[in-house]
């Protein structure tokens, strides 16, 4: 484990929460952006040259508006909740490779050599608030499950039927996606052999510019979908379906504390998407770009740059997804995480099982999810999608039957 120097750690959190908080503010602008873009509308452009200042605007009313507390609610929870849901999601970026890093050293043989291997390792800054966590990924679903607590304790403080509706929607959703989120990944672990975010970026560096996309990628997109579900990304926004629960949990909520909410949504999404990047693009790799320089600051610099443009661009792709997919009933969506994840995941990590102990090439992966994907959407066309969409008999109600009045046959 590298040292622990208290002002080194303080100015990385006050950076990494800074320029995520940062890029919250501005993926506001960016999601109004491309929504007026697909709408052919032209967006936010009185605040700043080209809108460039509406999330300031928006901050600043956030912070001006009255902050209302209802007389019916429970002011402990109800203040509570939107300190459970940002805190969990910040807490999450502790162990995000956010930047180059080294990975921890292997046991050495000899005390000297362990003593060598150390110091080459304390040498190296690495961007991440906690590096060297041999379990960081396992920390990151542990953290991010606590989310719900959020949901949960905002929908039922409120005392308000619409915001009990949306957390308990909203707490059956997360807790659903996370079973398809953690097993999606468990292949690369057994690929990787390590659960630490570094040693996974490392695996993928040695190995030349096989990603380890090239060989998971249906486990990319388990991930991918998954991890939309958990931070409320459409089509997986049935929590807040305005349109059904009147704003959904945090109905009863106003002016900064509804602003937390809504910040710990984007924050999960920026975290996601850092994942994303770290086990199935890469890390700060590039196809040799990051090489470029021999000046240790310089090459520090493009890995960051690399990482945070990955980070990015699927924080872009997130929403072009919500424009473009629309929303599922919440049948749908349950039965998409039980019925399609979920057996898809267990299917994919056999294939990886079998791989690794059959000492099979690692392309032969590619082939089994490629297979996955096509097998599953032959039987589905072949079920008529009657296994997420059960059909119903639709039964002939007699005559003389008064409206409005229920039948049982």
């Amino acid at each position: 484990m590298p040292p622990f120097d208290p002002l080194y750690t303080a100015i990385v959190i006050v950076c990494l929460i800074g320029g995520v908080l940062g890029l919250c503010a501005f993926l506001t602008l960016a999601e109004r952006k491309i929504s007026a873009w697909i709408q052919d509308r032209v967006g936010p452009n009185r605040v700043g040259p080209g809108g460039l200042l509406q999330p300031m605007a928006d901050g600043g009313k956030f912070f001006l508006k009255e902050e209302v507390i209802p007389d019916h609610v429970d002011k402990i929870f109800y203040l509570l909740a939107p300190a459970v849901a940002v805190g969990t999601a910040l807490l999450t970026l502790a162990v995000v490779p956010f930047g180059s890093t080294v990975p921890a050293p292997e046991p050495a043989s000899s005390l000297a050599a362990y003593e060598q291997s150390q110091a080459e390792y304390q040498s190296h800054f690495s961007f991440v608030v906690n590096p060297g966590l041999d379990i960081g990924v396992l920390y990151l679903f542990a953290i991010g499950s606590l989310a719900v607590y959020g949901v949960v304790l905002a929908g039922w403080s409120a005392n308000n039927k619409y915001s009990l509706l949306g957390s308990l929607r909203a707490s059956a959703q997360i807790i659903s996606y996370e079973i398809p989120l953690g097993m999606s990944v468990l292949g690369v672990f057994l690929i990787c052999g390590s659960l630490n975010p570094e040693k996974i970026v490392a695996w993928q560096t040695d190995n030349g510019p096989y990603w380890l996309i090239l060989f998971q990628p249906l486990a990319l997109l388990l991930f991918m979908t998954s991890s939309y579900a958990e931070a409320n990304r459409l089509p997986f926004d049935l929590p807040e379906a305005e349109q059904e629960l009147v704003g959904g949990y945090h109905t009863e909520y106003s002016a900064l504390k509804l602003g937390l909410m809504l910040l710990s949504e984007y924050v999960h999404l920026i975290a996601g998407s850092f994942m994303l990047s770290v086990m199935f693009l890469g890390g700060w790799s590039l196809f040799g770009l990051e090489t470029i320089s021999d000046d240790p600051i310089v090459a520090a610099v493009i890995k960051l740059v690399i990482l945070c443009g990955k980070m990015f661009a699927l924080c872009i792709f997130a929403q072009l997804i919500r424009w473009t997919i629309p929303r599922f009933r919440f049948d749908q969506l349950m039965n998409i995480a039980w019925k399609v994840l979920l057996p898809l995941a267990l299917l994919n990590l056999i294939c990886v099982m079998v791989v690794k102990q059959l000492g099979a090439p690692l392309l032969v992966l590619t082939v089994t999810s490629a297979v996955l994907v096509v097998g599953a959407g032959l039987f589905s066309v072949w079920t008529a999608g009657s296994v997420t969409n059960p059909k119903r008999k639709v039964v002939k109600l007699p005559a003389g039957i008064p409206a409005g009045v229920t039948y049982a046959s």
